[in-house]
Protein backbone atom coordinates (compact mmCIF):
# COMPACT_ATOMS: atom_id res chain seq x y z
CA UNK A 1 0.00 0.00 0.00
CA UNK A 2 1.27 3.67 -0.51
CA UNK A 3 1.81 5.26 2.97
CA UNK A 4 3.24 9.47 3.48
CA UNK A 5 6.22 8.34 6.09
CA UNK A 6 7.12 10.80 7.90
CA UNK A 7 10.73 10.10 7.99
CA UNK A 8 12.76 13.06 9.83
CA UNK A 9 11.06 15.72 12.32
CA UNK A 10 10.49 19.54 11.12
CA UNK A 11 9.29 21.26 8.14
CA UNK A 12 6.20 20.39 5.81
CA UNK A 13 8.69 18.59 3.41
CA UNK A 14 9.59 16.14 6.10
CA UNK A 15 7.06 13.55 4.32
CA UNK A 16 8.07 10.67 1.72
CA UNK A 17 5.77 8.75 -0.44
CA UNK A 18 6.46 5.26 0.32
CA UNK A 19 5.24 1.53 -0.42
CA UNK A 20 5.04 -0.39 2.54
CA UNK A 21 2.98 -3.92 3.60
CA UNK A 22 -0.15 -3.24 3.81
CA UNK A 23 -1.33 -4.03 7.73
CA UNK A 24 -3.36 -7.14 9.01
CA UNK A 25 -5.94 -7.46 11.67
CA UNK A 26 -6.09 -9.86 14.47
CA UNK A 27 -8.03 -10.60 16.94
CA UNK A 28 -10.99 -7.64 17.89
CA UNK A 29 -9.28 -5.32 15.23
CA UNK A 30 -10.78 -4.19 11.91
CA UNK A 31 -8.97 -3.33 8.19
CA UNK A 32 -10.33 -0.49 6.58
CA UNK A 33 -9.82 0.88 3.75
CA UNK A 34 -8.93 4.65 4.11
CA UNK A 35 -10.92 6.91 1.49
CA UNK A 36 -10.04 9.92 3.16
CA UNK A 37 -8.56 11.23 6.16
CA UNK A 38 -7.69 15.50 7.00
CA UNK A 39 -5.07 17.78 8.70
CA UNK A 40 -5.43 18.96 12.74
CA UNK A 41 -2.84 21.10 14.47
CA UNK A 42 -1.85 18.10 16.39
CA UNK A 43 -0.72 16.88 13.01
CA UNK A 44 1.16 19.17 12.43
CA UNK A 45 2.90 19.53 16.42
CA UNK A 46 3.97 15.73 15.74
CA UNK A 47 5.47 16.43 12.55
CA UNK A 48 7.58 19.48 13.71
CA UNK A 49 8.94 16.95 16.88
CA UNK A 50 6.46 18.63 19.88
CA UNK A 51 6.15 14.64 20.99
CA UNK A 52 9.24 13.22 19.54
CA UNK A 53 9.65 11.22 22.65
CA UNK A 54 5.97 9.58 21.36
CA UNK A 55 6.54 8.88 17.95
CA UNK A 56 9.38 6.56 16.86
CA UNK A 57 10.47 7.26 13.24
CA UNK A 58 10.14 6.54 10.43
CA UNK A 59 6.02 6.42 11.40
CA UNK A 60 3.04 6.89 9.56
CA UNK A 61 1.24 9.95 11.41
CA UNK A 62 -2.93 11.20 11.11
CA UNK A 63 -5.74 11.27 12.97
CA UNK A 64 -8.43 10.52 11.12
CA UNK A 65 -10.14 7.89 9.12
CA UNK A 66 -13.40 7.32 6.90
CA UNK A 67 -13.33 4.61 4.74
CA UNK A 68 -14.57 1.01 4.04
CA UNK A 69 -14.07 -2.38 6.01
CA UNK A 70 -11.65 -4.92 4.15
CA UNK A 71 -11.55 -7.62 6.72
CA UNK A 72 -11.99 -7.67 10.24
CA UNK A 73 -9.60 -10.26 12.97
CA UNK A 74 -11.08 -13.28 14.84
CA UNK A 75 -13.85 -12.03 17.37
CA UNK A 76 -15.28 -8.75 15.32
CA UNK A 77 -18.98 -8.91 15.60
CA UNK A 78 -19.65 -4.77 14.81
CA UNK A 79 -18.53 -4.39 11.60
CA UNK A 80 -18.33 -7.15 8.30
CA UNK A 81 -16.75 -6.03 4.42
CA UNK A 82 -18.05 -3.39 3.18
CA UNK A 83 -19.52 -1.21 6.29
CA UNK A 84 -18.51 2.25 5.70
CA UNK A 85 -16.72 3.61 9.12
CA UNK A 86 -15.14 6.48 10.45
CA UNK A 87 -12.71 6.92 13.49
CA UNK A 88 -9.72 8.60 14.98
CA UNK A 89 -6.87 6.30 15.90
CA UNK A 90 -5.35 5.78 19.19
CA UNK A 91 -3.46 9.03 19.48
CA UNK A 92 0.66 8.26 19.96
CA UNK A 93 -0.30 3.85 19.79
CA UNK A 94 0.61 2.73 16.46
CA UNK A 95 0.49 4.07 12.98
CA UNK A 96 -2.02 6.94 11.85
CA UNK A 97 -4.35 7.91 9.07
CA UNK A 98 -1.83 9.14 5.69
CA UNK A 99 -2.28 5.56 4.13
CA UNK A 100 -4.27 3.37 1.94
CA UNK A 101 -5.33 1.28 4.61
CA UNK A 102 -5.34 1.29 8.63
CA UNK A 103 -6.21 -1.68 11.17
CA UNK A 104 -7.68 -0.02 14.40
CA UNK A 105 -9.70 -1.97 17.22
CA UNK A 106 -13.22 -2.38 17.19
CA UNK A 107 -14.02 -0.69 20.02
CA UNK A 108 -13.20 2.77 19.03
CA UNK A 109 -14.98 2.34 15.31
CA UNK A 110 -18.06 3.87 14.26
CA UNK A 111 -20.71 3.29 11.34
CA UNK A 112 -20.30 6.58 9.25
CA UNK A 113 -23.15 8.99 9.24
CA UNK A 114 -24.73 8.22 5.88
CA UNK A 115 -25.51 11.58 5.18
CA UNK A 116 -21.45 12.82 5.85
CA UNK A 117 -19.55 12.06 2.45
CA UNK A 118 -16.41 10.29 3.64
CA UNK A 119 -14.49 13.54 3.12
CA UNK A 120 -16.46 15.41 5.42
CA UNK A 121 -16.54 12.43 7.87
CA UNK A 122 -12.71 12.22 7.94
CA UNK A 123 -13.11 15.90 8.92
CA UNK A 124 -15.00 15.87 11.86
CA UNK A 125 -13.67 12.38 13.38
CA UNK A 126 -10.92 14.09 16.02
CA UNK A 127 -12.51 17.86 16.21
CA UNK A 128 -15.62 16.30 16.34
CA UNK A 129 -14.86 14.34 19.27
CA UNK A 130 -12.79 16.93 21.04
CA UNK A 131 -15.45 19.47 20.86
CA UNK A 132 -17.60 16.40 23.13
CA UNK A 133 -15.02 15.71 25.47
CA UNK A 134 -14.83 19.59 26.34
CA UNK A 135 -18.29 20.81 26.09
CA UNK A 136 -20.57 17.72 26.96
CA UNK A 137 -17.69 15.75 29.55
CA UNK A 138 -15.70 18.60 30.95
CA UNK A 139 -17.72 21.72 30.67
CA UNK A 140 -21.00 20.08 31.19
CA UNK A 141 -22.52 22.59 29.34
CA UNK A 142 -26.45 23.18 29.70
CA UNK A 143 -29.41 24.43 28.34
CA UNK A 144 -29.95 28.34 28.53
CA UNK A 145 -25.69 28.75 29.44
CA UNK A 146 -23.76 31.26 27.58
CA UNK A 147 -20.22 29.59 26.33
CA UNK A 148 -17.36 31.89 24.52
CA UNK A 149 -15.71 29.87 21.55
CA UNK A 150 -12.35 31.16 20.89
CA UNK A 151 -11.14 30.50 16.96
CA UNK A 152 -14.55 29.96 15.83
CA UNK A 153 -14.12 29.35 12.02
CA UNK A 154 -11.42 26.80 12.50
CA UNK A 155 -11.48 23.23 12.68
CA UNK A 156 -12.92 22.50 16.43
CA UNK A 157 -14.29 26.16 16.88
CA UNK A 158 -16.84 25.53 13.42
CA UNK A 159 -18.03 22.01 15.05
CA UNK A 160 -18.11 23.34 18.56
CA UNK A 161 -20.76 26.31 17.58
CA UNK A 162 -22.81 23.43 15.96
CA UNK A 163 -22.67 21.58 19.59
CA UNK A 164 -23.28 24.61 21.92
CA UNK A 165 -26.30 25.22 19.58
CA UNK A 166 -27.42 21.90 19.69
CA UNK A 167 -27.55 21.44 24.00
CA UNK A 168 -29.43 24.83 23.70
CA UNK A 169 -26.63 27.45 24.49
CA UNK A 170 -25.79 31.11 23.62
CA UNK A 171 -22.88 31.46 21.63
CA UNK A 172 -20.33 33.90 21.46
CA UNK A 173 -17.86 33.43 19.48
CA UNK A 174 -13.76 35.40 18.27
CA UNK A 175 -13.46 35.23 14.62
CA UNK A 176 -12.01 37.51 12.10
CA UNK A 177 -14.46 39.96 10.06
CA UNK A 178 -13.91 38.34 7.37
CA UNK A 179 -15.29 35.06 9.12
CA UNK A 180 -18.65 36.65 10.19
CA UNK A 181 -21.12 35.42 7.35
CA UNK A 182 -19.36 31.57 8.11
CA UNK A 183 -19.69 31.59 11.90
CA UNK A 184 -23.11 32.70 11.87
CA UNK A 185 -24.25 30.10 9.60
CA UNK A 186 -22.74 27.40 11.57
CA UNK A 187 -25.23 29.34 14.30
CA UNK A 188 -23.25 31.67 16.65
CA UNK A 189 -25.38 34.05 18.31
CA UNK A 190 -22.27 37.05 18.80
CA UNK A 191 -19.85 37.76 16.55
CA UNK A 192 -16.25 39.62 17.87
CA UNK A 193 -14.05 40.45 15.55
CA UNK A 194 -10.46 39.72 17.94
CA UNK A 195 -8.42 42.22 15.48
CA UNK A 196 -10.47 44.90 16.52
CA UNK A 197 -12.11 44.12 19.95
CA UNK A 198 -11.16 43.08 23.47
CA UNK A 199 -12.91 39.64 23.86
CA UNK A 200 -12.79 40.50 27.64
CA UNK A 201 -14.44 43.98 27.28
CA UNK A 202 -16.95 42.93 24.10
CA UNK A 203 -18.38 40.04 26.67
CA UNK A 204 -18.89 42.20 29.44
CA UNK A 205 -20.72 44.80 27.33
CA UNK A 206 -22.29 42.03 25.63
CA UNK A 207 -23.73 40.32 29.08
CA UNK A 208 -24.40 43.17 30.71
CA UNK A 209 -21.40 42.66 32.98
CA UNK A 210 -22.01 39.01 34.05
CA UNK A 211 -19.80 37.08 31.80
CA UNK A 212 -20.41 33.57 30.18
CA UNK A 213 -20.43 30.70 31.95
CA UNK A 214 -18.39 28.68 29.99
CA UNK A 215 -14.74 29.37 27.93
CA UNK A 216 -13.42 26.97 25.40
CA UNK A 217 -10.06 27.80 24.41
CA UNK A 218 -8.98 26.32 21.29
CA UNK A 219 -5.86 29.14 20.78
CA UNK A 220 -3.60 29.71 23.48
CA UNK A 221 -1.26 32.56 24.38
CA UNK A 222 -2.60 34.51 27.60
CA UNK A 223 -6.22 32.88 27.15
CA UNK A 224 -6.31 30.96 30.24
CA UNK A 225 -4.95 34.08 32.26
CA UNK A 226 -7.54 36.14 30.80
CA UNK A 227 -10.72 33.65 30.85
CA UNK A 228 -11.84 34.78 34.50
CA UNK A 229 -11.87 38.08 33.50
CA UNK A 230 -15.15 37.32 31.11
CA UNK A 231 -16.43 34.83 33.39
CA UNK A 232 -19.56 34.17 35.76
CA UNK A 233 -18.94 33.39 38.98
CA UNK A 234 -18.97 29.40 38.92
CA UNK A 235 -17.65 29.25 35.89
CA UNK A 236 -15.87 26.84 33.87
CA UNK A 237 -12.87 26.96 30.79
CA UNK A 238 -11.68 24.06 28.69
CA UNK A 239 -8.42 24.38 27.02
CA UNK A 240 -7.45 22.13 24.45
CA UNK A 241 -4.34 23.94 24.12
CA UNK A 242 -0.69 22.75 25.51
CA UNK A 243 0.19 24.96 28.00
CA UNK A 244 3.55 26.75 27.25
CA UNK A 245 4.21 28.98 29.72
CA UNK A 246 3.08 29.44 33.65
CA UNK A 247 -0.24 31.70 33.56
CA UNK A 248 -1.40 33.93 36.67
CA UNK A 249 -4.51 32.71 37.45
CA UNK A 250 -5.65 34.61 40.55
CA UNK A 251 -8.91 36.01 39.33
CA UNK A 252 -9.89 32.53 38.49
CA UNK A 253 -9.71 31.92 42.42
CA UNK A 254 -12.40 34.78 42.99
CA UNK A 255 -14.64 33.52 40.33
CA UNK A 256 -14.86 29.94 41.62
CA UNK A 257 -13.48 28.88 38.52
CA UNK A 258 -12.62 25.86 37.04
CA UNK A 259 -10.35 24.00 34.66
CA UNK A 260 -10.79 21.41 32.51
CA UNK A 261 -7.86 20.58 30.21
CA UNK A 262 -8.58 17.96 27.42
CA UNK A 263 -6.64 15.46 25.13
CA UNK A 264 -9.08 13.60 23.74
CA UNK A 265 -10.29 9.85 24.32
CA UNK A 266 -10.97 7.17 21.11
CA UNK A 267 -14.43 5.64 21.82
CA UNK A 268 -17.38 4.60 19.77
CA UNK A 269 -19.65 6.45 21.79
CA UNK A 270 -18.75 9.74 21.04
CA UNK A 271 -18.78 8.64 18.02
CA UNK A 272 -22.41 7.30 17.83
CA UNK A 273 -23.39 10.85 19.55
CA UNK A 274 -22.08 12.97 16.96
CA UNK A 275 -23.83 10.70 14.32
CA UNK A 276 -27.64 11.50 16.19
CA UNK A 277 -26.49 14.98 15.52
CA UNK A 278 -26.22 14.73 12.10
CA UNK A 279 -28.94 12.61 11.41
CA UNK A 280 -31.22 15.24 13.18
CA UNK A 281 -29.78 18.31 10.52
CA UNK A 282 -27.67 20.10 14.30
CA UNK A 283 -24.25 19.15 12.87
CA UNK A 284 -21.84 19.35 9.44
CA UNK A 285 -18.51 19.72 9.25
CA UNK A 286 -17.18 22.34 6.70
CA UNK A 287 -14.76 20.93 4.43
CA UNK A 288 -12.25 24.50 3.63
CA UNK A 289 -9.54 22.47 1.32
CA UNK A 290 -8.96 18.99 -0.44
CA UNK A 291 -5.80 17.62 -1.11
CA UNK A 292 -4.24 14.64 -2.47
CA UNK A 293 -2.59 12.03 -0.46
CA UNK A 294 0.99 12.60 -1.96
CA UNK A 295 0.68 16.08 -1.25
CA UNK A 296 0.26 16.16 2.82
CA UNK A 297 2.84 18.61 2.96
CA UNK A 298 1.19 21.14 1.00
CA UNK A 299 -2.11 20.62 3.90
CA UNK A 300 0.46 20.91 6.05
CA UNK A 301 2.40 24.39 5.01
CA UNK A 302 -1.64 25.79 3.98
CA UNK A 303 -2.76 24.99 7.38
CA UNK A 304 0.52 26.52 9.38
CA UNK A 305 0.03 29.50 7.50
CA UNK A 306 -1.33 32.95 9.11
CA UNK A 307 -4.13 34.02 7.62
CA UNK A 308 -4.34 31.13 5.33
CA UNK A 309 -8.35 31.89 4.17
CA UNK A 310 -9.57 28.53 5.55
CA UNK A 311 -12.69 27.58 6.83
CA UNK A 312 -13.12 24.84 8.96
CA UNK A 313 -11.18 21.62 7.86
CA UNK A 314 -8.54 20.54 4.97
CA UNK A 315 -9.40 17.41 3.89
CA UNK A 316 -6.94 14.23 2.12
CA UNK A 317 -8.62 12.47 -0.21
CA UNK A 318 -6.83 8.96 -0.12
CA UNK A 319 -8.91 7.67 -2.59
CA UNK A 320 -8.79 9.61 -5.49
CA UNK A 321 -11.29 12.21 -5.69
CA UNK A 322 -12.37 15.26 -8.13
CA UNK A 323 -12.54 17.05 -5.57
CA UNK A 324 -9.13 17.87 -4.86
CA UNK A 325 -7.97 21.44 -4.43
CA UNK A 326 -4.11 22.52 -3.95
CA UNK A 327 -4.67 26.46 -4.35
Amino acid sequence: MKAMILTSFGGAQSFELCEVPKPVPQAGEVLVRVHATSINPLDYQVRRGDYADLVPLPAITGHDVSGVVEAVGPGVTAFGPGDEVWYTPQIFDGPGSYAEYHVAAESIIGKKPPALSHLEAASLSLVGGTAWEALVVRAALRVGESILIHGGAGGVGHVAIQLAKAIGAKVFTTVREGNFEFAQRMGADVLIDYEKEDYVEAILRETAGHGVDVVFDTIGGNTLARSPDALAQLGRVVSIVDLAQPQNLIQAWGKNASYHFVFTRQNRGKLDELSALIANGQLRPHVGAVYALADIGLAHARLETPNNGLQGKIAIAVVPSSQVDNR
